[in-house]
């Protein structure tokens, strides 16, 4: 600061520059250095595409738990030279011949395949069901937990990682349902709910159910039904979970219910097959939880 107010008695134009290559400050008009080895404190992606990012960076890529080796890979070379060129000696081409042979042997690890397979499946998934990064490496870590738990052996790898995939969302409050998991791992949603119980026990998880309210917001917007018949679908799941109504009840089905029992009420004609496809919950099932909400709570929605 002392610097800047002398160079600003002494050269009157005072029109400042950085020099990125030397870290230096200093004035175009009578180049006075004001300051030297500046610190860039700023983002490296700026103006970067993802090539020249990765060429250019400083602290190389970022380290993900979804990445088999996290990002901290290490590559030995075949070639038996130093940084200098000079051939290597005798103990020491034995010394790296040993570590290059571990390198390869870990990377073909049991371990190490069930992490490439599930992580490359957790990406199709994840972009399948539109999962933030946060839960895509929440997922990533639970995995990794349950393999050092060593209960992998003889079950699949995508059931394991699917169950998962749930348990994260529950836990994350991320609202995907069982179908919608089973649906973008393409495994059967009975094989899951086996599987996730499993999970649960083993490591002593209990994640909270969702409420019915995160899930009508997406039937609504599916079926096309106004703002306020969404808001009544809303109260009408209010009134329920005050009255004890939702307790112990599949939140989808609820919701799904909810939205049909709005729409009846301002008299819009949307069947119950309609909401049905779109909400995975049989019309059967649409039509009771519609009848047990109009049987307890009928006269508090009509006032």
């Amino acid at each position: 600061m002392l610097v800047e107010l002398v160079h600003q008695k002494t050269c009157k134009k005072n029109k400042l520059i950085t020099d990125l290559a030397t870290g230096e400050i200093a004035c175009t008009n009578c180049g006075a250095v004001l300051s030297e080895r500046v610190v860039d404190i700023g983002p490296e992606s700026i103006g970067l595409t993802g090539e020249d990012y990765q060429s250019n960076t400083r602290v190389g890529q970022k380290i993900s738990l979804k990445m088999i080796d996290m990002g901290l890979s290490t590559i030995i070379e075949a070639k038996d030279r130093d940084a200098t060129g000079k051939g290597l000696s005798t103990e020491n081409r034995r010394m790296f011949y040993r570590l290059r042979m571990w390198d390869r042997n870990s990377r073909s690890a049991n371990t190490v395949k069930s992490f490439q397979k599930a992580f490359t499946m957790l990406d199709a998934i994840s972009a399948k069901l539109g999962l933030p990064e946060s839960v895509v490496e929440q997922t990533a870590y639970l995995f990794r937990k349950i393999a050092a738990k060593k209960i992998l052996g003889g079950r699949s790898t995508v059931g394991i990682l699917c169950a998962t995939v749930y348990i994260t969302c529950r836990m994350t409050n991320t609202p995907r349902t069982l179908q919608d998991v089973a649906n973008a791992g393409n495994v059967n949603k009975k094989n899951i709910q086996r599987t996730y119980r499993f999970l649960a026990r083993e490591l002593d998880l209990s994640p909270e159910s969702y409420a019915p309210t995160e899930f009508v917001s997406r039937i609504a917007k599916a079926v096309n039904i106004s703002e306020k018949t969404e808001r009544l679908a809303y109260r009408i799941l209010d009134i329920s979970a005050r009255n004890g109504v939702s307790a112990s009840k599949n939140p989808m089905a609820m919701a799904a219910a909810a939205t049909y029992l709005a729409t009846m009420k301002n008299g819009r004609k949307i069947s119950q097959l309609k909401i049905s496809k779109v909400s995975g919950i049989s019309a059967v099932t649409i039509r009771d939880r519609t009848k047990e909400i109009l049987k307890k709570i009928g006269g508090e929605i009509d006032g």
